[in-house]
């Protein structure tokens, strides 16, 4: 049961699932999108770290329920690898910006198995990953694909809505807001609390 913790993303997804309060396993193999048995080995071994404690939580007319919570250990190893591989992406951002494709080639075979943590933990955004896929012709794995999924829906929603802002000022620039009536025979009297 020993492993190298530095060499292992589940296990730091694991943590960030549970450091934004996806305390039980059910909702972390929501979160993280892993199988019942991946999650339970990769808790039980960060048990044992130490990085996590299991905690027995009393539910009202249900019983009891088990949460894991983060240990200062587990948060202080979770933020030093975020902090790491945030500036390893910073360094391929510059990169991507002038287009040097040699050295992004070498950040993406050596960090390639790190991008759904990347995601997951939101230090990377599906829109630069995405554009960086295309920029090296690179194809998803299966987990980068299922996120890819997830978020393009909510990316979506949020590219229409800025476009559709955009086209409904144009259209209503030269409409007459003054008049009271219009229109479809409703009359809007206003029905403030002064007209009781």
């Amino acid at each position: 049961m020993s492993f190298n913790l530095n060499d292992s993303p589940t296990h730091f997804i694991v943590l960030n699932a549970i450091y934004k309060n996806f305390t039980t396993l059910d909702k972390i193999m929501k979160f993280t999108k892993l199988t019942k048995s991946e999650v339970e080995t990769v808790l039980k071994e960060l048990e044992s770290q130490r990085l996590v404690i299991k905690v027995e939580k009393k539910i009202f007319f249900l019983g009891k329920k088990m949460q894991y919570k983060l240990t200062d250990t587990g948060l202080k190893v979770l933020t030093s690898k975020q902090q790491e591989l945030e500036n390893k992406l910073r360094q391929a951002q510059q990169w991507y910006s002038q287009g040097d494709k040699a050295q992004l080639q070498t950040f993406m075979g050596n960090n390639r198995s790190w991008m759904p943590f990347l995601i997951f933990s939101g230090i990377m955004d599906m829109v630069f990953f995405m554009s960086l896929m295309s920029f090296m012709g690179m194809a998803l794995n299966p987990m980068e694909s299922s996120m890819a999924g997830d978020t393009g829906d909510t990316g979506a929603t949020g590219s229409e809505s800025d476009s559709g802002a955009g086209t409904e000022t144009g259209a209503t620039e030269n409409v007459d807001m003054q008049g009271g009536d219009i229109g479809g025979g409703f009359d809007f009297d206003g029905g403030g609390f002064d007209s009781f």
